[in-house]
């Protein structure tokens, strides 16, 4: 296909300019957002098993609840039933402050013992990955406007750029699209090798990369959509809202939890309950979000599909699944979340978006090597730009990478000597983060780069090594990973350890035998 120089050139400039300026922060939300596919099993595996009660049939559950909801006025405002065998029956949440990451809050937990006797304690929420959904959704930029989080907006502004970075980088590669798609020219040059890699992830994972960025602009301007199309619609609402009610409801009319099975079970057959979230039972305006399970489905959750319903009532207000009375504005919005958080496909469906995050975030951190290298200055000291770059891609990126792996391998450790683990976890992650940014800038980033590479190869290894110490010394407050899921995560971990090394040994050789005059380079 030929396309004229003239318009290569400026596409090319405008896919340089807008990747430069959005891929720093892109890169954070993309591999947090591709541990966050796996979010159930890293909040399993950082909290210990004694937070944890045995679950209880369905007749106990029924006797249960109701001694909790009178013995604990607390659980009234929100209980959740859990269905799953590793987590406990039943919890509700005691708010510790107005802290909007929920960092201070304390869970409940109960359950019956052998005896039929209630069973409760009180344990630190464990929020590890309440911390990486927040890093996905914010790149850790703190602060709110309105009810929006500031990293939320810039996300979105950042994922705008994406999008048209993607479509300037598809015309780029148009004219030798068939010729050079597989083609990895490892003996051309680094320059060359980086960039038919960045080419072909960019090309072979196009199609995940557009439904990420425009769905990351829709979450993020959502509001101001929702505004215009009101306009359109003269102030009609665009989703049903449920007519207000002034019943006061008392708990003895509360139905058991085997009715508000069967009445889910009959609406919609096809799905599992995962979970039950009963909120206001003591106000006037009761409700209950029952969590549904299809992976055959796509769901609007990140692992669940949801119905709305009076807990007293049993009549269902709304639904996100296909039975439900959703309408054109809900299927599309279901189709958003669905699409985004890649919650279809079960566990195949997660592990493919894991490696297609992954493979984004590799996407913006090459994108910023090849522009470093397309400026780099043959036989001369580099400019002041390329250095400040340099330095900023190896603080944000490895930063951010380090900040995250220190609070894995320091989640069983906190725990088993502090209840304050959640404050903790933010402050170890910020100090971790800009630490690194500010060695990487007064050391240089081929020095920090050799450093931190090699740190988040050891510290990726150490988590593994806690559950060993856990299993052989049980005594010390550790505990070893459970389960086969559990068993994964650790082994990623040696996983990332051994790419991490590589990547050290990489910069190695080319700090010490590579050009002199290269920002990569160990000076003098």
């Amino acid at each position: 296909m030929k396309i004229s120089s003239y318009i290569l050139r400026h596409y090319q400039a405008i896919h340089t300019w807008t990747g430069i300026t959005s891929g720093l922060l892109l890169f954070i939300g993309f591999f947090a957002g591709a541990l966050v596919m796996f979010k159930p099993v890293i909040s399993d595996w950082a909290t210990p098993p004694s937070d944890k009660l045995a679950q209880i049939n369905i007749k106990q559950l029924d006797t249960l609840t109701q001694q909790i909801l009178r013995q604990f006025p607390q659980a009234q405002k929100h209980l959740v039933v859990s269905f799953d065998e590793d987590v406990s029956p039943l919890t509700w949440l005691e708010k510790g402050n107005d802290n909007e990451t929920f960092m201070a809050d304390t869970q409940w937990h109960a359950s019956l013992d052998h005896q039929g006797h209630i069973e409760t304690h009180r344990r630190a929420n464990n929020e590890l990955g309440y911390l990486l959904d927040m890093l996905h959704r914010t790149a850790g930029i703190a602060g709110e406007v309105g009810h929006d989080h500031v990293g939320g907006d810039v996300l979105g502004i950042a994922s705008f750029l994406y999008f048209i970075a993607l479509v300037s980088g598809v015309i780029i590669l148009m004219p030798t699209l068939v010729k050079r798609f597989f083609a990895l020219r490892t003996k051309a040059g680094a320059n060359r090798f980086w960039l038919d890699s960045h080419n072909l992830v960019g090309i072979a994972s196009l199609p995940f990369h557009i439904v990420i960025a425009l769905t990351v602009v829709v979450f993020s301007f959502h509001d101001f959509l929702y505004g215009g199309l009101a306009k359109v619609y003269n102030d009609k609402p665009l989703f049903a809202m449920p007519t207000p009610s002034t019943v006061e409801y008392q708990l003895d009319a509360l139905p058991k939890m085997s009715v508000l099975l069967k009445t889910i079970e009959e609406y919609a057959p096809e799905h599992k309950v995962h979970k039950i979230k009963l909120s206001g039972l003591d106000s006037v305006t009761p409700f209950a979000i029952v969590l549904l399970k299809n992976d055959s489905n796509m769901m609007v959750g990140p692992v669940a599909d949801f119905v709305f319903m009076n807990p007293y009532t049993l009549r269902i207000q709304t639904s996100s699944i296909a039975v439900g009375d959703q309408g054109i504005w809900g299927q599309l919005v279901t189709g958003f979340f669905a699409l985004h958080f890649g919650s279809y496909g079960g566990e195949l469906g997660r592990w493919a978006y894991f490696t297609l995050g992954m493979m984004g975030a590799f996407l913006f951190y090459s994108g910023n090597l090849l522009w470093l290298e397309k400026r780099r200055q043959k036989n001369k000291a580099q400019t002041r730009s390329v250095s400040v770059m340099a330095s900023l891609t190896v603080g944000v990126c490895l930063g951010s990478l380090l900040g995250v792996a220190m609070c894995f391998a320091a989640t069983k450790w906190l725990t088993a000597f502090t209840d304050c683990v959640n404050q903790l976890y933010l402050t170890l992650y910020y100090v971790t983060f800009f630490s690194v940014l500010f060695v990487s800038f007064k050391k240089g980033a081929a020095e920090a780069a050799m450093l931190f590479l090699r740190l988040l190869a050891w510290i990726c290894l150490s988590i593994p090594f806690t559950s060993i110490f856990g299993f052989f010394m049980p005594n010390i407050g550790v505990w070893p990973a459970s389960g086969f899921s559990q068993i994964c995560l650790e082994l990623l971990f040696i996983v990332f350890a051994g790419v991490f090394y590589c990547a050290y040994k990489a910069n190695k050789r080319r700090a010490y035998n590579g050009d002199k005059n290269s920002v990569w380079a160990m000076t003098a």
